[in-house]
């Protein structure tokens, strides 16, 4: 059986545990730190493939749970994978759905999940297994093995069970993965990264990464933080896991995009991020800037000239002002939209590019320290 693909880091500079460094993917290199913006359904919310070209987004990810249903796995192989289907010339990364364990409630059992559509009720099945292929289908360049994922706060037992069963999962989604590349379902260039559980017990966390670890995946994810844990218990988790992950591999921090979750993932040696919020919050008029958020539908705002944030202005929005946005969002206008979602995800980039540069002076202690000031 074939031994996988493993994913190669060099770290490039290192700053306490946070470190600025290269990814090697099969089809190309990811500079880290990274966020990956979220295109769930095979788009990034009011923005199109010239948008994320512009952006210089290196990995977008698209959601397996979604694309089965809508459009299916078939048609988007068909339409070329990820890339062909969505005109982005970029990288993919696809969730497994292990997310929507956690968000949706499927009725689970030791052989896989059985979830009621969100389009129209028909029943779905998703299995370790299936979702192999489903991915392979898809045609990203990272896939992820399906786990368990339990909200928090939840009794220590069900945190366990959780933890164990996406163990146990692991080592069937490894085996589908190696295998698959063996019969030629795997497409070339695709690897898979393996998933640690734990909640937040620092313990729990550490053994779990060890034993996923041990399935000898391509790359490693912290996945089932921010899922309703205060910053204060989710550290603790987070670092007891990346200190048993190998220091050359990727590490990923699923869900987390505040920026002050970011900075305490890189502090803890977190290379890659994902999260919805910074288009989320644009689609509702909220827009990141060095000061904090800013709410563009405030009527204080009806007739300022200033761009979104006169610290850091977006030269992707030109001469566009606060009123105009304001205007616009009164009006529900969906360009309104669209211009804060380009905003937001330039903004964050540039910020994970002040920390990476940061990392490289060995001055990352007090980069973090002023992230924190505003965010914390």
């Amino acid at each position: 059986m074939s031994a996988g693909r493993p994913v190669p880091f060099e770290v490039v500079a290192a700053d306490g545990s946070a470190r600025a460094g290269v990814a090697q993917l099969p089809l190309g290199a990811v500079t880290t730190p990274c966020f990956m913006p979220v295109g769930t359904r095979g788009a990034v919310r009011t923005l199109d493939a010239g948008d994320l070209e512009r952006l210089g987004a290196q990995v977008v990810l698209g959601n397996t749970y979604h694309l089965m249903l809508r459009p299916g796995a078939d048609v988007v192989a068909d339409l070329g994978g990820l890339r062909g289907f969505t005109g982005f010339g970029g990288r993919f990364l696809t969730d497994s759905g292990g997310f929507q364990i956690f968000s949706l409630e499927p009725r689970v059992d030791e052989d896989g999940a059985t979830f009621a559509s969100t389009y129209d009720g028909s029943r779905h099945r998703l299995t370790p297994e299936s979702a192999v292929h489903i991915q392979a289908r898809l045609g990203a360049d990272v896939q992820m093995a399906l786990d368990v994922c339990p909200g928090l706060p939840a009794p220590p037992e069900a945190i366990r069970a959780a933890t164990e069963r996406t163990h146990r999962w692991a080592g069937r989604a490894r085996a589908a993965f190696l295998a698959g590349i063996d019969e030629g379902i795997v497409p070339a260039h695709q690897v898979q990264f393996g998933i640690c559980q734990g909640g937040i017990d620092p313990s729990l966390r550490a053994a779990s990464a060890s034993t996923i670890v041990g399935e000898g995946f391509d790359g490693y994810a912290i996945g089932g933080l921010s899922v309703g844990e205060p910053r204060d218990e989710m550290v603790p988790a987070l670092a007891a896991a990346t200190a048993q992950m190998p220091a050359e591999r990727p590490r990923y921090l699923m869900g987390v995009g505040d920026p002050a979750g970011i900075v305490e993932g890189i502090a803890h040696g977190v290379d890659l991020f994902d999260c919805v919020l910074p288009t989320r919050l644009a689609r509702h008029g909220t827009a990141l800037t060095m000061s904090g958020r800013l709410n563009l539908r405030n009527a204080r705002y009806a007739r300022d000239l200033d761009p979104i944030d006169p610290l850091r202005p977006c030269p992707l929005l030109g001469e566009v002002s606060r009123g105009y946005l304001r205007h616009l969002f009164t009006v529900r206008e969906l360009t309104a939209m669209r211009l804060v979602t380009l905003h937001n995800l330039w903004w964050l980039g540039e910020l994970v590019a002040d920390l990476r540069r940061a990392i490289t002076a060995g001055t990352f202690s007090a980069a973090r320290h002023d992230v924190l000031e505003v965010w914390g």
